[in-house]
């Protein structure tokens, strides 16, 4: 059993020698097919595209990528292929959610925002839309969903696109990257979005870089339709618009869903789906370092920043925007 796993998956190493014979870790991008030719399983990230260009002529069974994203596995090709996958979704809703809300108390300290006042637009209501709109009732504040897959199997509580367009004062986005079809959401946010905006909102992705027109959302920005914006996933990543890092409230490097529980999560979750498959036993536990329970305030709006205020990161990214893989792989960890 010959398995290759992406080196920047944490608290996997010592486990997944227990559970294969061969174990080999590289770079996301340093997936080759001479590489993986007689591999049984590879355990990734959102860098490695697993591909017919990867794959064909391979031993390769099963992928697990260690993330919610799967738009870097083909996963056309991987059913003709006989190739099972695994993803892991939910994993680090918690980390994105403790991401929103510090951005949210920024913005109600620095820019003036009143929570309580103020219109939630969420779109893409899944395990982490779900938490941020838990996040969003906890602060008082007003949510409009956005979700047409589920609207479409009957469920109630959502609006268009137009209706959150024109009502929210903060738009957050947590949809999936789909290219085609009637879900489509590559550039979602486009000029046309843009230009149906009535209350100048701060607009905040942490979903996929395309979901958001680059070139549409610079023009929103330097038209003041927007009043700001907090971006987190990029397009061209790692080769992001500079300009677009400038002119943003707060810019990080796709690190949003970068916890040490997310990470644990995500990891326990892969070796999961890679023992099922495999037939292994799973007699091993994942766990973060504790954080000491008085190490916060009491009081809420400071213990938030106090836990993570993603300035940092941004600072980070601002001085060495060429170092944003770097800065993505060597993230150090947060708690939630």
């Amino acid at each position: 059993m010959k398995v290759i796993v992406d080196n920047k998956i944490p608290y996997i190493q010592g486990i997944i020698e227990q559970l294969a014979d061969e174990v080999i870790y590289l770079p996301g991008k340093a997936f080759t097919p001479e590489i993986v030719k007689d591999a049984d399983a590879l355990l990734t990230r959102t860098r490695t595209q697993c591909n017919r260009q990867l794959l064909e002529g391979s031993r390769v069974k099963f992928i697990g990528t260690a993330t919610i994203g799967f738009d870097h596995i083909d996963t056309e090709y991987c059913k003709e292929a006989g190739i099972t996958w695994s993803n892991c979704p939910g994993c680090n809703a918690g980390a994105v959610e403790q991401y929103i809300h510090a951005v949210l108390q920024l913005l109600q300290r620095e820019k003036g925002i009143d929570l309580q006042h103020s219109c939630l637009g969420i779109v893409g209501v899944g395990h982490v839309g779900s938490r941020i709109d838990r996040l969003a009732k906890h602060l008082n504040m007003r949510v409009l969903h956005n979700d047409p897959p589920r609207a479409d199997q009957g469920e109630e509580d959502f609006c268009s696109l137009q209706q959150i367009a024109e009502e929210c004062d903060i738009i957050s986005f947590h949809t999936p990257l789909i290219k085609e079809g009637i879900y489509k959401t590559f550039h979602l946010a486009d000029n046309d979005f843009f230009r149906q905006l009535k209350k100048r909102p701060y607009i905040i992705n942490t979903s996929r870089g395309e979901v958001i027109d680059t070139q549409a959302i610079l023009t929103a920005l330097n038209e003041r339709t927007i009043s700001g914006a907090v971006i987190d996933v990029w397009e061209n990543e790692p080769d992001i618009n500079r300009e677009l890092l400038d002119k943003v409230f707060i810019g990080t490097p796709h690190i949003a869903g970068y916890s040490a529980d997310g990470k644990a999560n995500a990891t326990r979750m892969v070796l999961e789906a890679y023992c099922r498959f495999f037939g292994k036993e799973m007699n091993f536990k994942i766990a973060p370092t504790e954080t000491p329970h008085d190490a916060y305030d009491p009081n809420e709006e400071i213990r938030i920043l106090q836990q993570y205020n993603p300035h940092r990161d941004c600072e980070a990214l601002r001085a060495h925007p060429e170092r944003f893989e770097q800065l993505r792989g060597d993230y150090p960890l947060r708690r939630e």
